[in-house]
């Protein structure tokens, strides 16, 4: 029998589904790595050849969801949902459910080499190094994985703008136990960030009023031998908790971040690309100005103590075409780059701002933006 339509060729379909299950498709989706509209035409093929009656689902309160079908699809379904006598909403909604139960969350397979690394870095400050941290850490933590992200900056915007207090300057903290000052351990430090689906899998270490002194004392204490291995040594012991440790770097030239590259280093026997430095920038030409001397830095160290960075790709930010040539033609010359590529385009919109001020996560209040959708596509890669 002949097909009358490519499996390529796609017609657009709109309907109204509840917030929740619109969410759980599309968490489901990035965890799975599953496009969102390959998944609704599987449940919408699989609800079609199921005879027995299914539950109905809520659909009161329901909002835009628009998908791709492919040509055809779309007709039969409907036909479909006559003779069921059901509204079409309703049978989308079943379809979805169908789905969504056959396609259970995946168990991430154990790391036989401990928690991959992960650190944010930028010299020029104002690039959205926070957001993207917090940003790919949840999404990370949404497709079943356990993150830890850490706020590495002595401005303490991570932790802030997750609506967290920093630490004391005489509380323990990250500083104090990379300074061999803190009692206690590090993982009594950790709190849990609840809100939205990465509940129970997702913590943050907040920063500590002190932290500014940092690189200061780096330099002088006596109680680290070789300092670059500071921030290493401070979480080992949590590289058996997580599968993935996000650091939000400060934008600075000094030993904090020597520190930090230092642990993204690719390790004995670890694959190229399973930790590295992740590098938000701007379309704009401060953004590669500060590039340059990122890369200075990662060349003098790798070159000093022999070991490999692994550059995982650019994130540009809060990119809006609408400012023009210097905008269009920045992002061609991060894109022209090759190696790094450019990982994904983050969007210039509201949602980041309004969750920040009102200090939420941003895939737990607004899971369906763009700027969510660019964060997963930064895990998704990162993950694969």
């Amino acid at each position: 029998m002949t097909v009358p339509y490519s499996p390529q060729d796609r017609e657009k379909v709109v309907a109204k589904l509840p917030a929740p299950i619109r969410q759980e498709l599309k968490v489901r989706c990035a965890q799975l790595g599953v496009d969102i509209k390959d998944a609704v035409t599987e449940g919408i093929a699989a609800w079609r050849t199921t005879e027995s009656a299914l539950p109905a689902v809520d659909t009161a309160g329901g909002t835009s969801f628009s998908t791709y079908l492919p040509t055809g699809t779309y007709a039969g379904f409907k036909d479909d949902c006559k003779k069921r006598n059901l509204s079409y909403n309703q049978g989308l909604a079943q379809s979805i459910r169908l789905w969504l139960d056959t396609h259970a969350i995946p168990n991430p397979v154990p790391r036989s080499l401990g928690a991959r690394r992960i650190i944010m870095g930028n010299q020029k400050g104002g690039v959205g190094k926070t957001a993207v941290s917090a940003g790919v850490a949840q999404a990370l933590a949404e497709r079943g994985h356990r993150v830890c992200l850490i706020d590495f900056d002595p401005q303490g915007h991570l932790t802030r703008q997750l609506g967290y207090d920093m630490f004391d300057i005489e509380a323990p903290s990250l500083a104090k136990h990379m300074l061999g000052e803190a009692t206690g351990k590090i993982g009594d430090l950790l709190v849990p960030i609840e809100e939205g689906v990465f509940g129970g899998r997702l913590f943050l270490l907040p920063a500590c009023r002190d932290a500014f002194l940092l690189d200061a004392k780096l330099a002088t204490t006596r109680h680290v031998r070789i300092k670059e291995t500071a921030l290493e040594k401070a979480l080992e012991s949590l590289e058996s908790v997580f599968d993935y440790i996000v650091v939000d770097c400060p934008p600075s030239l000094g030993y904090a971040m020597d520190t930090a590259l230092y642990y993204c280093r690719l390790r004995e026997n670890e694959p190229a690309g399973s930790s590295g430095i992740l590098i938000p920038v701007l379309a704009e030409d401060s953004s590669a100005d500060a590039f340059d001397m990122l890369l200075d830095q990662i060349e003098d160290l790798t070159t000093d103590l022999a070991v490999e960075i692994s550059l995982l790709g650019f994130i540009v930010n809060m990119y809006d075409s609408r400012k023009g040539y210097v905008a269009t033609s920045s992002l061609d010359q991060w894109k022209s780059i090759g190696d790094p590529p450019v990982i994904t385009i983050i969007p210039e919109l509201k949602h980041q701002r309004e969750a920040v001020r009102l200090k939420q996560p941003l895939l737990h209040y607004a899971p369906d933006c763009e700027q969510a959708d660019a964060m997963r596509e930064v895990a998704r890669r990162i993950a694969s």
